[in-house]
């Protein structure tokens, strides 16, 4: 008969490589360290295989051990899942939602939503950790993330998505500009030379260059910003042109500016705006509950043609 490792034994390994520390990982597990360290010796057992290194002042996992602590961990998120998925089909929008969220999104859009949310669904806790898109499909596979709120189409792997909505781009550029005297702006008249981006990283950054028909190396590499507020303010000081977003722009992002934005009359001039969270996952029709309330409640303008 094959031995199934335990769910409590397998709590304890992801612990231990959590916080390198017996004690500081028995606290975790609301255990005595005798009693995890224990737990420990009989999964090693079982398995017939060494995954703490002991002889060492600091607690180090075996190379097998990391490998089976990852694994551990998504089968703990699915067990976590699975009792989730049972009380959200009694309840849905109940209890904890991890959900990573990147920073061209989160400050526009969140504020505009969460509230109306929290007041809908009372019960659900929504924590959030904002990051760039590459790091945030990392932690949705590792298990760390159940869903993400983030600007595709993006390479993320084995998952599902659905697209909330439409965000158009406009040029932002000063008031004298020459590209300010046009109704739109075609990807031809944007002079690369004085397009400003965002730092490298930046999902933004590839859409940006997609819309104007660019290559990465196409445009001004001496000025690049971490975020759009920066990225405004380098253009509200003359360096430049920009893309930005439409919602950034509805969320108030040139107020106190001497900026204008046109339209840009491109095929594509936009980005989607979306959720992902992995394939399988048990808690599918709840993400899709709730991209509807999100769509819902976002209010987005269709009309890329709005001017300031």
């Amino acid at each position: 008969m094959t031995y199934l490792p335990s769910l409590r034994q397998l709590r304890y390994l992801v612990a231990v490589a959590d916080r390198r520390h017996f004690g500081r990982a028995a606290a975790a597990c609301n255990v005595t360290q005798p009693t995890l360290s224990a737990g420990i010796k009989e999964l090693e057992d079982s398995l017939e295989a060494a995954l703490v290194d002991r002889t060492s002042r600091q607690v180090v996992l075996t190379p097998l051990g990391r490998d089976i602590a990852e694994r551990a961990r998504l089968l703990l998120h699915d067990a976590e899942a699975l009792v989730r998925a049972a009380k959200s089909a009694r309840a849905p929008l109940t209890g904890t939602v991890h959900m990573g969220v990147i920073p061209t999104i989160g400050p526009f859009l969140l504020p505009r939503v969460l509230p109306q949310l929290r007041k809908a669904y009372p019960k659900l806790r929504l924590f959030l950790t904002e990051d760039l898109t590459e790091r945030l499909v990392e932690q949705l596979h590792a298990g760390k993330l159940d869903v993400l709120l983030v600007a595709l189409p993006y390479a993320c792997g084995n998952v599902e998505s659905v697209t909330l909505f439409e965000d158009r781009f406009s040029v932002a550029c000063p008031r004298d500009s020459k590209l300010a005297t046009a109704p739109s702006i075609r990807p031809a008249d944007v002079p690369p030379e004085n397009l400003l981006l965002l730092q490298d990283g930046h999902c933004l950054r590839e859409h940006a260059l997609s819309a104007c028909r660019l290559t990465d190396k196409a445009h001004a590499e001496a000025f690049e910003a971490t975020s759009l507020h920066t990225l405004v303010q380098m253009v509200d000081n003359g360096l430049g042109i920009t893309l930005l977003p439409q919602l950034a722009i509805d969320a108030g992002i040139l107020r106190g500016t001497r900026l204008v934005v046109r339209p840009l009359a491109a095929k594509q001039p936009s980005r989607d705006i979306g959720l992902v969270w992995r394939r399988g996952s048990g808690r599918r029709e709840e993400f899709l509950l709730l991209a509807d309330e999100l769509r819902k409640r976002a209010g987005v303008r269709t009309d890329a043609g709005a001017q300031r």
